[in-house]
């Protein structure tokens, strides 16, 4: 494999959609058909997976158990990299993904408090051990960001988002856990700041990981 993954993680409501929309409306025209854009869960015209997303976040399940979730998730994952992911690192594609297997060890290892790594160990499986080469984080509060989503996202809420505010700060602990773990791979970005200097901060990141030339 030669190409580069690259993930987009962070908490609900820390503007992740509108931040990856401006660096991909910068990156789209320098990289062309070498980029390849995707999510989680689901996947770049991926059948199988985005079925899966469906049922998932679905806030018709609320009783849900949080192991079927948990692999239910992994599931759509392991499609995700055998389908898009690992096919386009062989084709020497630049892969953004807005989420990866961060968000489960995060939501469902600390937010359902399934435990970090035995969730962890599920997604090694999965994914045959596939990680990104670098993470870009937007790092915000979680009463920030559930505030936020009130505000902004009443038409878009998922089974996430409705969770309790100690359910999101587990999660925003869990992600903090795994960046000190980990820091080398992780660009942490302030994403309480105007939006405008997330995305500076987001796309600066993206320069150095990709090794594009800075602007003047």
């Amino acid at each position: 494999m030669t190409g580069k993954f690259i993930s987009f993680e962070g908490p609900d409501g820390a503007g992740k959609t509108s931040v990856l929309h401006a660096i991909l409306d910068r990156l789209t025209p320098m990289l062309g058909e070498q980029l390849v854009i995707t999510r989680e869960p689901g996947g770049r015209d991926n059948q199988v997976a985005e079925a899966i997303r469906d049922l998932v976040l679905s806030p018709a399940y609320p009783a849900m158990d949080p192991w079927t979730e948990a692999m239910l998730y992994a599931a759509a994952r392991r499609q995700h990299v055998v389908e898009t992911i690992r096919p386009a690192l062989a084709d020497d594609k630049v892969i953004i993904s807005d989420r990866y297997l961060d968000s489960s060890i995060a939501y469902q290892g600390g937010g359902r408090e399934l435990g970090a790594e035995r969730v962890a160990d599920l997604n090694q499986y999965a994914t045959n051990g596939l990680q990104p080469q670098a993470t870009i984080y937007l790092d915000l509060a979680p009463e920030v960001g559930l505030a936020r989503i009130q505000a902004t996202r009443q038409d878009e809420i998922n089974r996430l988002d409705v969770e309790a505010l100690a359910f999101h700060q587990r999660v925003s602990a869990a992600y903090h856990d795994l960046i000190a773990a980990d820091p080398d791979r992780f660009w942490v970005i302030d994403a309480s700041q105007p939006l405008e200097q997330v995305v500076a901060d987001a796309w600066d990141a993206m320069q150095h990981i990709l090794t594009l030339p800075t602007e003047a």
